[in-house]
């Protein structure tokens, strides 16, 4: 029963990682990450 839950739980999540790709999210998140990082560092 684990095992199925987490194959369904690991499709889904490659699912969602191509739908994202897809829909070119992916420099999106790198600059809020690119930006976050700089607040943390305290540059941005």
């Amino acid at each position: 029963m684990k095992k199925s839950v987490s194959y369904v739980v690991f499709i889904l999540a490659v699912i969602f990682i191509v739908l994202g790709v897809y829909r070119d999210e992916v420099v999106e998140l790198f600059t809020k990450a690119i930006y976050i990082c700089l607040e943390c560092v305290g540059i941005g």
